[in-house]
């Protein structure tokens, strides 16, 4: 799949470490990169009125002053449609099904492989444009707003348990989301509703 070349990933994290290895494995990916070691820092320098395609946020959840949750919400206050891909530590996976809630694309748990986050931001930068208006987006409004939901959690690489969690509801529920979902759209196996939720149908 490819990216818009003025694809920019601004990356949110306190850890020096962290946030500098990252930086590098993402400009080595054909990112632009702008890094924060602070939320306050990242929206000091974020320009909504500036966003457009190809945008995605990388945050830490767990930093001292503004937490990656405070973030999001100021996010969700300001109006921002900026997709959002969390990283967190194995504990703070209850928190990141509450960003889950709220609209976040996706959390990984710390530590995971360079082609998890390459993977995840691809699939959040995707979604924008089939949110925007692309051509598949058609064909995925013949799914209800439940089923587009968990679409959209299947394609986050979330199991079933994760999915009903994140919504409330059954794991069999997640189940019935799915097999609907995938009559409706044609396919019979997950790389088919892959290629169709990411616009390669």
């Amino acid at each position: 799949m490819s990216m818009p070349a003025t694809t920019c990933i601004y990356l949110v994290d306190d850890n020096d470490g962290f946030r500098d290895s990252t930086a590098w494995l993402l400009e080595t990916a054909g990112f632009e990169v702008r890094a924060f070691a602070s939320g306050a820092a990242f929206l000091t320098l974020f320009d909504n009125t500036r966003h457009g395609d190809g945008e995605c946020l990388v945050s830490d959840i767990r930093m001292p002053e503004m937490s990656g949750l405070q973030l999001q919400d100021e996010l969700l206050r300001r109006g921002s449609t900026l997709p959002l891909v969390f990283v967190t530590a194995h504990g703070d996976v209850p928190l990141a099904v509450e960003a889950m809630r709220k609209g976040a694309s996706n959390f990984l748990e710390k530590p995971f492989s360079d082609d998890a986050l390459i993977g995840a931001l691809r699939t959040a930068l995707s979604r924008e444009r089939v949110q925007a208006g692309s051509p598949q987006g058609a064909v995925l409004a013949k799914l209800s707003p439940r089923e587009r939901q968990v679409l959209d959690l299947v394609v986050a690489s979330k199991p079933n348990k994760i999915i009903a969690d994140i919504l409330g509801i059954s794991i069999k529920t997640v189940e019935l989301h799915r097999a609907n979902m995938m009559s409706k759209l044609g396919v019979r196996s997950l790389p088919e509703l892959m290629k169709v939720a990411l616009g390669h149908g």
